[in-house]
C-alpha cells in the first residue's frame, strides 16, 4: 500500500477516529463531563432550547433570567448552532453525554475536514493524522474544551478551510457558495475566534489568489466563487449579526476599550505550555499552578486571564517537527507554507496583545473592539501551527529527508528554556515530572521524525500506525481530563433534568404552594456556586439574576448586576434594588431568596423580619420575601416619574403598587384613582403571555417582565402601546370593561423597525 494512495488515505481517517474516540472516551462514557462555563453557561442554553422546543414554544425571548433576555439576539444561545439546534430537535431532555458528544463529534469532524483538506493538496497522510490530532484534541481547543462556542467556531473553520480551497482551486461556484455557508456558522459564534477564523480565510483567498504565475488567470477564476461564498456567508449571518449588533447597542457592554482588552492578553511565557505539558502545574490545585499569570510567582499584574486560557500544548510530535522540519530544514519558508507562517506570526502577535506594538494595530480591526481577550487566538495559533506541523511532516516523507543535527538541538534548547524558566523561579521540584515526561515524548518525537521516511517508504501501514499511536498516546497523557476540562458528572448533578436535589425540590415546592392566577413568583440565586445563576432555564423556574456577559442595559442599570453572582460579594445592590426589602425586589416578584451564607451577610440594610427563614439545605440558605408582588396587576392610577433620575438616585417612592404605576409620560389624567380592578395570567409561554383584566373604570395592566422594544401588545385583538413603566416594566393601558391583553414578541419586526427607524434614547 502506498500511503499516497486512496487506501492511505482512509486508513489515516480510521486511526484518526479510532484514536479520537479514545480520547473523547472519558466524558462520552460519562466518566467526566465538561465542565465550567460549559455547564453554567452553555448547558442551561441548551437544555431551554430543547424544553422549548419540545413544548412547542419558541426561544427567541428567555424569561428565566435577568427579568427577561432576547435569546435570539444573544451570542451565547445555541439557536443558531447547526449541530446544537439538531441535538434539541431530537431530545427534549438531553443529558450531559448528549451534550458532550456534540463537541467532540464537531472536534472529530473538523479533523476530518482537515485531513481531507491535506488530500486535496496532494500531502501526505502522515502530516494529515499530524495535523488533525493536534487541531482536534490539543491546544485551547483541548485545555478550553469548557467554551463550546469558541471551540465549534473552530470547527467549522476547518471545514470552511476546506471548501475554500476546493473553491478556489477548482473555481467551483457551488464549492464557494457552501464555504460561504460555513464559513457563516463559524461566524454566528459570535465570538473571537470566528471573527479570526474569518481573518484567517480571507488571508487564504488572497494568498490563493497572489501565489504562482498568471495573476490575471487566477484572479479571474477566483471572482465567481469567491462572490458565491459572500452570498453563502450573508444568507447564513445577515439576520443574526444584525440581532447581535441590535442587544450589543442595547446591552451592558457594547464595546471593549483598548486597556481592557489588554487585560487578557497572553503572557508570552506561556507558550512554553505548548512544549511541555503541565510545565505550570495547570492541571493540578489551584494553590499550585505557578506560571504566568500567577501573582505569586510573576507578580501582581491587572491580567484578566485564567490559567487553563495560558495552556496550549498540542503534541510533541507537531512540535519537534515545526522545529526540526519547520525551522532547522526551512519548511516553514518555502511558498506552499508561506501563508501559515505568515498566519502563525498573525495569531502569535494578536495572542499576546499589549505585550508587542503589534496589538495596537490589530485592535483597529474591524470586530475586535468587542472582545476582551487577545488569548482567544490560541485556539487558530495551534490551528495553524498544527497545520504548519502537518506539513513539514508531509514535505520530509515525501522527500524522504531526514533531520539535521540542529533541528534536535534546537527541541533540545526549548527543554532548556523551560528547565532554566523553573529554576530560575524555584519551581524545578515540581516541574521536574513534567520536564521528564516532555523530554520522554519529545524524544520519541525526533526520533520518529528520523525513520518516518524509511518505514513509510518500506511499511507504509506501520508508519500510519506509528503517527496515530505516538499521538494518541501523548495526547491522552499530557491532555487527559483535568479540572479545566473534565469533572465528574455527579458535581453538576442540580443541573439535571430529574435532579432530587434537595434545594431545587424545595424551590419547585415552594413555588407551587404559592402558585396564583396573578402570580409567577421569581427566585434569586446569588452566592451559591458557580452553575447556579442559569439553573432555571434548565429547571423551568424564573430567576431574577443570571451568568452572561450580556444583559439589557436598562436591566443592568437599575440593578447594578455583574455577569455572574456564584460568589456572595458578587452581589451588589444599586441605588434604585438596594436592599431584599425594597420596592424593586417586590416588583421584581423575588419571593425565593437562595443565597450561599445568610442574605444579612450582603444586605447590611435588612432588618429581623425581613425576609422569612425556610431552611438550610445542603447548598443553601432559602428565606423568603413575603412582599413579592404578582407578576401582573392591574393599577388605576398613574404617577409622573423621571426614570433617568430614579436610576442614578433612587429610591423608589413609596406607593402602593397593586394600585399605582409609575410613567414618565402618563397618557391620562394623574389625578384620583379609579374603581379598583383585577388581572390575571390566562395563559404565559416565552414569546407569548395571555392576561385577562378586569378594569370597572380602565387603568393599566402592568407585567412585571422588563421592557423590550421588540414586544408588541393587543388589546381586545386591537394594537396598543407597550408603555415603559415602574421604570423597566412593560404596562398597557385599558379602558373601562372587560378586557384580553396579549403581549407577544416579534424580533423580526421589532429589528427592523429599530434599524430602520429613527435613534432611540435608551
Amino acid at each position: 500500500m502506498n500511503n499516497s494512495s486512496p487506501r492511505g488515505y482512509a486508513l489515516a481517517s480510521i486511526l484518526f477516529i479510532v484514536g479520537s474516540l479514545a480520547l473523547a472516551s472519558p466524558w462520552l462514557l460519562g466518566i467526566v463531563t465538561i465542565p465550567w462555563d460549559a455547564k453554567a453557561e452553555e448547558w442551561p442554553q441548551f437544555a431551554f432550547l430543547a424544553r422549548s422546543l419540545a413544548s412547542g414554544e419558541s426561544p427567541f425571548w428567555t424569561p428565566n433570567i435577568y427579568a427577561g433576555l432576547p435569546n435570539i439576539a444573544d451570542p451565547q444561545a445555541l439557536i443558531f448552532s447547526p449541530s446544537f439546534l439538531l441535538m434539541a430537535l431530537f431530545s427534549g431532555q438531553p443529558g450531559f453525554i448528549m451534550a458532550d458528544a456534540v463537541v467532540f463529534a464537531m472536534l472529530i469532524l473538523a479533523g476530518l475536514a482537515l485531513m481531507l483538506f491535506f488530500r486535496d493538496r496532494g500531502w501526505r497522510p502522515e502530516g494529515a493524522l499530524v495535523a488533525a490530532f493536534a487541531f482536534s484534541f490539543g491546544g485551547s481547543a483541548a485545555w478550553r474544551l469548557q467554551h463550546i462556542g469558541q471551540v465549534t467556531s473552530l470547527c467549522w473553520f476547518a471545514i470552511a478551510l476546506l471548501l475554500l480551497d476546493r473553491a478556489l482551486d477548482r473555481s467551483s461556484i457551488v464549492a464557494g457558495f457552501l464555504a460561504g455557508v460555513i464559513a457563516g456558522f463559524m461566524a454566528l459564534g459570535r465570538d473571537q475566534v470566528g471573527l479570526l477564523g474569518a481573518y484567517a480565510l480571507a488571508i487564504y483567498a488572497l494568498w490563493h489568489a497572489f501565489s504562482g504565475a498568471s495573476l490575471g488567470a487566477r484572479l479571474r477564476s477566483a471572482v465567481a466563487p469567491l462572490c458565491a461564498g459572500f452570498v453563502g456567508g450573508v444568507l447564513v449571518t445577515a439576520i443574526p449579526i444584525a440581532f447581535s449588533l441590535t442587544l450589543a447597542s442595547d446591552s451592558n457592554r457594547p464595546a471593549i476599550d483598548f486597556a481592557g482588552a489588554g487585560r487578557g492578553s497572553l503572557p508570552p511565557l506561556a507558550l512554553l505550555s505548548g512544549v511541555v505539558a503541565n510545565l505550570f502545574g495547570v492541571d493540578g490545585p489551584y494553590e499550585k499552578y505557578w506560571g504566568p499569570p500567577s501573582s505569586l510567582v510573576w507578580g501582581a499584574t491587572d491580567l484578566a486571564l485564567a490559567r487553563n486560557m495560558a495552556t496550549i500544548y498540542f503534541g510533541a510530535l507537531p512540535v519537534a517537527a515545526l522545529t526540526c522540519l519547520g525551522i532547522a530544514r526551512g519548511a516553514l519558508r518555502e511558498r506552499t507554507a508561506l501563508v501559515f507562517t505568515a498566519l502563525i506570526a498573525f495569531m502569535g502577535l494578536y495572542a499576546v496583545g499589549r505585550y508587542t506594538p503589534a496589538f495596537g494595530l490589530l485592535y483597529h480591526l474591524p470586530g475586535v473592539e468587542f472582545y476582551r481577550r487577545p488569548a482567544d487566538a490560541t485556539f487558530m495559533l495551534v490551528a495553524v501551527l498544527a497545520i504548519a506541523a502537518g506539513y513539514c511532516v508531509h514535505r520530509a516523507v515525501e522527500r524522504g529527508e531526514g533531520l539535521n543535527p540542529a533541528g534536535p538541538l534546537l527541541v533540545a534548547g526549548l527543554l532548556g528554556v523551560c528547565a532554566f524558566v523553573a529554576v530560575d523561579r524555584e519551581r524545578l521540584e515540581q516541574a521536574t515530572l513534567p520536564l521528564l515526561t516532555g523530554l520522554f515524548f519529545l524524544g520519541a518525537a525526533v526520533a520518529l521524525l528520523v525513520v518516518l521516511p524509511r518505514l513509510s517508504a518500506r511499511w507504509p501501514a506501520m508508519a500510519l500506525i506509528a503517527v496515530a499511536a505516538l499521538m494518541s498516546l501523548d495526547l491522552a497523557v499530557n491532555n487527559k481530563p483535568n479540572e479545566s476540562t473534565g469533572l465528574p458528572p455527579q458535581a453538576y448533578d442540580e443541573l439535571r433534568f430529574n435532579t432530587h436535589n434537595d434545594t431545587i425540590t424545595l424551590i419547585r415546592r415552594r413555588l407551587a404552594d404559592g402558585a396564583a392566577a396573578d402570580r409567577r413568583d421569581r427566585v434569586e440565586i446569588a452566592g451559591v456556586g458557580f452553575q447556579w445563576p442559569n439553573i432555571g432555564m434548565v429547571q423551568g423556574f424564573d430567576n431574577d439574576l443570571g451568568y452572561n456577559p450580556l444583559r439589557l442595559k436598562l436591566f443592568a442599570d437599575v440593578t447594578h448586576i455583574g455577569d455572574q453572582v456564584a460568589e456572595m460579594e458578587q452581589r451588589v445592590f444599586s441605588p434604585l434594588f438596594p436592599s431584599y426589602r425594597s420596592p424593586m425586589a417586590d416588583l421584581l416578584g423575588v419571593r425565593l431568596i437562595v443565597t450561599g451564607a445568610p442574605p444579612q451577610s450582603i444586605d447590611k440594610a435588612l432588618k429581623p423580619g425581613d425576609l422569612n427563614f425556610i431552611a438550610r439545605t445542603n447548598d443553601a440558605f432559602v428565606y423568603e420575601n413575603p412582599r413579592a408582588l404578582p407578576r401582573v396587576l392591574l393599577a388605576t392610577k398613574a404617577v409622573a416619574a423621571d426614570f433617568g433620575k430614579l436610576i442614578a438616585e433612587g429610591p423608589m417612592p413609596d406607593l402602593d403598587y397593586r394600585q399605582s404605576v409609575l410613567l414618565e409620560h402618563p397618557p391620562t389624567d394623574t389625578g384620583e384613582a379609579r374603581p379598583p380592578g383585577e388581572a390575571k395570567i390566562a395563559a404565559y409561554h416565552n414569546t407569548d403571555i395571555l392576561i385577562e383584566a378586569r378594569a370597572p373604570g380602565g387603568g393599566y395592566v402592568v407585567l412585571n417582565d422588563i421592557w423590550h422594544p421588540w414586544w408588541q401588545a393587543t388589546v381586545d385583538g386591537k394594537p396598543a402601546d407597550i408603555l415603559r413603566a415602574n421604570v423597566m416594566f412593560r404596562a398597557v393601558e385599558i379602558p373601562p370593561g372587560d378586557h384580553i391583553v396579549r403581549f407577544a414578541f416579534h424580533p423580526f419586526e421589532g429589528l427592523w423597525k429599530q434599524m430602520t427607524g429613527p435613534a432611540r434614547a435608551r
